[in-house]
């Protein structure tokens, strides 16, 4: 024993009784060193298919691929299709030791089938462990996500990542619940409202399969709707499937699922839950235990057992589009899954985007619409204000708000809440000239001028250059004027005008999910708007010309969906509830609001798409990076003889200190972006060249990178 290992033994021997019963404590929590798999050298291989065709956890497209890997006798039982596994990958040839190869490093992966013997010639490695005996990735599952996959241009690795949470020991060991009998058929309720409502819900509860595309009826009740719909589904014997675009969306699916059917009937599934409760949830599912999923986007994947009902509410939401790849959109996983399983498919929403129309279109889609009375009953009445209102109007020329807007607000605030949204949060209003209204643009580099406070400088959002003696180059003058005032900004404005009605904001930071009753302005960004009690008095749509404005192809349809959201939340034309929008009356947008008429502006914007050969009606594909690797890239892609390239044209360059959008280039750098369009039915075969092209460059490696996307949300 060394000198200095002495005094620390005679220090534990003289420790007091306490501190010695913490230290022993701490030795037996103390977790054991986690060994390492075994290499089964030598080991027996099962005596029956004794082959493990894995799919590993890489998520490089040149290895999207199975592998074989031999069974050792004492994983036989437990190496069941299905089952998560780890094997050892990236051995070479030469790394053998009787007759079985060694070597390569630890990787997660999917045991998909066992096989008698191996399509490979050479040694197989064995599979080093089974992490669980749990059946996560089944047959129809795997299918899917090989369709997305190939949909995509997208690996079968990187779908599996979405589809299948990750493990968690204890909530695996758990039982799950024993699935309860299925329920009684429901009463049409209010389904009644549509024209063929009733007939929908009775189709689903005898067993059948319709396919509908839902303009819901303003108000709270597309929430019991969507329940009655599951319920009918369930009374079949079958699963039901329902995809929302966030949580706030999910609670009221939730409780009207509850109010309905009560406890243990479904499942919830989103990242709120937290790890160990969604994979419990999921694992329900999975098991047969639960036969009804409500979730937000990652529930898409749900492995809902005799799937006989997928719907989704608000298919517009950017937040069905998963950010991480291969980036696919809940509305077409889900309309996989209906082909797959030959199941009814429910697309719904307050609004209608362009991608339902054509569901309609098309005939592969039956429209689920009330009828013109029961709309008007049903919606608030719209108010316009235009430029010329505005131009005539001291008011809005001096305040934020023009005299219309300031006289309905002080109607409704008598009889219960107004809304107000904004098109921005906070601060950092753009200007514009206040006389000829022409955007303000820095001198030097022609960006956007902003107020980061109020009463501050100038700034431009490009370059960052403060700009102290701006004049309008148009016409000369020097006021300016907020062109978009953010939801704080605009709360202490209104605050001001209305001093002893109380303001409340609902935005990224904070956002309300209901407020009460009483008189009170609710400032919100879109898509944050809370639910008021009794519903809304009146609302106010402010800026639309900046929605509007956005250089964007659906600038128009995004605007009319977020303005029609907030609408549904007033309270019907017969019982006082009024909307005034802040936009020029004649643009076709505006035009649908005041008729209550998405589904016209929808189909009106197919035929235009139709015949400038823009999505949905053609297929898109977006090629981004560094321009020589992006020239690089497609001068090696074999696309589909119909393809025409777009570009490619350089795409904006990300400010230091900003997050950074899936797609959008590393703060500072210069990426360029190259659109690739092919006509109706070439869709899977431009997804392929892309695949295979990006494939053969990583095989490569020692190239620069670059980004396919397959629909791009954003083509500008």
């Amino acid at each position: 024993m060394s000198s200095e290992n002495g005094p620390a033994d005679g220090g534990a021997r003289d420790a007091p009784p306490e501190q010695l019963a913490l230290i022993r404590e701490s030795v037996r929590r103390a977790k054991a060193p986690r060994a390492k798999p075994r290499t089964w050298r030598g080991a027996a291989l099962a005596k029956e298919l004794p082959v493990a065709r894995v799919l590993v956890d890489k998520g490089v497209l040149h290895l999207d691929r199975y592998f074989d890997y031999a069974v050792p006798e004492e994983l036989d039982a437990d190496a069941q299709p299905g089952v998560r596994v780890r094997v050892r990958f990236g051995a070479g040839r030469h790394r053998v030791r009787e007759g079985r190869r060694e070597g390569g490093g630890l990787i997660d992966g999917f045991l998909v089938e066992r096989l008698a013997e191996s399509d490979y010639s050479g040694p197989l490695a064995a599979l080093a462990q089974v992490v669980s005996p749990e059946p996560v990735l089944g047959e129809e599952l795997l299918g899917l996500a090989r369709a997305v996959a190939d949909r995509y241009a997208g690996s079968l690795a990187d779908v599996l990542q979405l589809a299948v949470p990750p493990r968690n020991a204890r909530a695996e060991q758990r039982p799950s619940p024993e699935p309860l009998p299925p329920p009684p058929a429901p009463e049409a309720g209010s389904w009644e409202r549509y024209e063929r409502g009733a007939a929908f819900v009775a189709s689903l509860a005898s067993g059948g399969a319709p396919r509908a595309v839902w303009n819901a009826l303003p108000g709270p009740g597309w929430a019991e709707e969507l329940a009655r719909a599951v319920a009918a589904t369930l009374a079949s014997g079958r699963g039901a499937l329902v995809v929302l675009p966030d949580g706030r969306t999910v609670a009221r699916a939730d409780a009207a699922l509850t109010s309905l059917l009560g406890e243990g009937r479904h499942a919830v599934l989103t990242a709120d839950a937290g790890p160990e409760k969604r994979y419990a949830q999921w694992l329900a599912v999975r098991r047969g235990a639960v036969r009804a999923v409500v979730g937000t986007r990652a529930a898409m994947f749900a492995p809902v057992r005799d799937l006989g009902l997928v719907a989704l509410w608000d298919d517009g939401d950017d937040s069905h589009s998963e950010p991480h790849a291969p980036q696919p959109h809940a509305r077409e996983v889900l309309l996989l899954r209906a082909a797959q399983d030959k199941c009814a498919f429910l697309l719904g929403g307050w609004s209608c985007t362009v991608e339902a129309a054509q569901l309609v279109e098309s005939g592969w889609a039956r429209p689920l619409v009330a009828a013109r009375d029961q709309v008007r009953a049903s919606a608030p009445l719209v108010r316009t204000v235009g430029d010329g209102d505005l131009a005539r109007d001291e008011a809005a020329r001096a305040a934020r708000l023009p005299t219309l807007a300031w006289q309905i607000v002080k109607d409704g605030l008598r009889d219960g809440p107004v809304l107000v949204q904004v098109p921005r949060r906070g601060y950092a209003p753009r200007m514009a000239c206040a006389a000829c209204r022409a955007p303000a643009r820095c001198r030097h580099c022609s960006g956007p001028l902003a107020a980061q406070e109020s009463g501050s400088a100038l700034r431009c959002g490009w370059c960052g250059r403060e700009e102290s003696g701006w004049h309008c180059p148009e016409c000369g003058s020097f006021r300016l004027r907020a062109q978009v005032v953010g939801a704080r900004r605009t709360a202490e404005e209104l605050g001001r005008a209305f001093p002893a009605v109380p303001v409340r904001t609902s935005g990224r930071e904070h956002v309300l999910d209901t407020v009460p009753g009483a008189p009170a302005l609710v400032v919100s960004t879109p898509g944050a708007e809370p639910v008021a009690e009794g519903g809304y008095a009146a609302a106010l749509l402010l800026d639309g010309w900046a929605m509007l404005g956005r250089p964007d192809l659906r600038a128009g349809e995004d605007a009319l969906r977020r303005w029609i959201a907030a609408c549904a939340l007033v309270r019907p034309q017969g019982a006082g509830g009024t909307v005034v929008v802040v936009a020029e009356p004649t643009l076709r947008p505006v035009q649908a609001l005041v008729r209550w008429d998405p589904v016209g502006h929808a189909v009106r914007e197919l035929a235009e798409r139709a015949e400038l050969g823009f999505p949905p009606v053609s297929r898109m594909a977006s090629v981004s990076g560094r321009p020589e690797a992006v020239a690089g890239f497609l001068r090696a892609v074999v696309l589909p003889r119909q393809a025409e390239v777009l570009g490619p044209v350089p795409l904006p360059v990300t400010p230091a200190g900003r997050p950074r959008r899936a797609g959008a280039p590393p703060p500072g750098e210069h990426w360029e972006r190259a659109l690739v369009r092919v006509p109706p039915g070439s869709g899977a075969a431009l997804a392929g060249a892309l695949k295979t092209a990006q494939a053969a460059r990583m095989a490569r490696g020692g190239e620069e990178a670059v980004w396919v996307r397959i629909d791009p949300p954003d083509i500008g």
